[in-house]
């Protein structure tokens, strides 16, 4: 039997939208199994301040966990994903477009044994904080 290739990423995933949705969808065609690790609540607090995130962290795993493409959903609470991806031990570890491979959270690990980390590219005018100010805006 054939070992399914993982892939990982992760991130808040606060508001979902087209950025999203276009990043993930082309992180699973990286591989067989699509595993997105996400910030718990109070480790969105942490990174993003006061007031976010808008959505609890039980609606946000509950919306990626039916979009086709995401096999698995799993939580984390500290501030980035390292013990995560150590556990899992993907077999390709995805960030956006807007990162530099040097500063991918658990890039060093998982190329030590083999793994590949790969830059999808970032679509502009897709984050949560652009659409947090537009409606702030309203």
């Amino acid at each position: 039997m054939r070992r399914r290739k993982v892939v990982f990423t992760n991130g808040c995933f606060d508001i979902l939208h087209k950025g999203h949705i276009a990043y993930l969808q082309k992180a699973k065609k990286l591989g067989d199994l699509l595993v997105v690790g996400m910030n718990s609540d109070a480790s969105v607090k942490r990174l993003k301040g006061k007031g976010r995130p808008v959505n609890s962290q039980k609606d946000r795993a509950l919306v990626l966990s039916a979009l086709r493409c995401v096999d698995r959903v799993v939580l984390f609470s500290e501030d980035t994903p390292e013990k995560l991806i150590r556990k899992i031990r993907p077999d390709v570890l995805v960030k956006g477009g807007d990162w530099k491979k040097k500063d991918v959270v658990g890039a060093p690990f998982v190329e030590s044994y083999g793994g590949k980390v790969w830059l999808l590219p970032y679509i502009k005018g897709f984050s949560t904080t652009e659409i947090l100010a537009k409606i702030q805006k309203l």
